[in-house]
């Protein structure tokens, strides 16, 4: 059984209806271990104009490979309504493999996720759920990071029947 981390965004259509939806689409790919609250952040990158994100992480066991498991939120994605066109565009929804077990890999998927250990909006959640948990690439601690980084425009969202498990 290996444990992953999944972060979770969208900002089109109905974001916080989407993230309840794919939080259980996501469970079926192993068992939720656990599922942290919601926040909204501004938009990384991408166009001028974009509405804000509602973000949030979740950590998986699952005995799928990390590149079928990837495959999953990929599919998952697209029926959420999920089209691929611009890097950083606004979506319906956003699943990202942060970390799965300790691997380091330099091709698809590619793990640690990239950019991970350099957001807020994935760091926070990402705290509330593995504070402990360390950067397999650098041992970086995600607490560490979160010090390094700051917490500067992730704003806790009031939820009610969160997490939708």
């Amino acid at each position: 059984m290996s444990v992953a981390y999944v972060g979770l965004g969208a900002n089109l259509g109905r974001p916080l209806e989407t993230l309840r939806w794919a939080v259980g689409e996501v469970g079926r790919l192993g068992t939720l271990r656990g599922v942290s609250r919601v926040y909204r952040t501004a938009p990384v990158g991408g166009p001028a104009g974009q509405p804000d994100y509602l973000n949030a992480v979740l950590a998986l066991d699952t005995t799928l490979p990390a590149g079928s498991l990837l495959r999953g939120l990929h599919a998952i994605e697209a029926r959420g309504g999920r089209v691929r066109r611009e890097r950083w565009a606004a979506r319906t929804l956003d699943l990202d493999l942060l970390t799965y077990d300790d691997v380091v890999s330099g091709e698809t998927p590619l793990l640690p996720h990239p950019l991970a250990w350099e957001r807020p909006f994935v760091l926070v959640p990402l705290a509330e759920l593995a504070a402990h948990l360390a950067n397999p690439r650098t041992g970086e601690r995600v607490a560490e990071a979160l010090t390094r980084v700051g917490t500067a425009g992730v704003i806790l969202e009031d939820v009610t029947g969160w997490p939708p498990v």
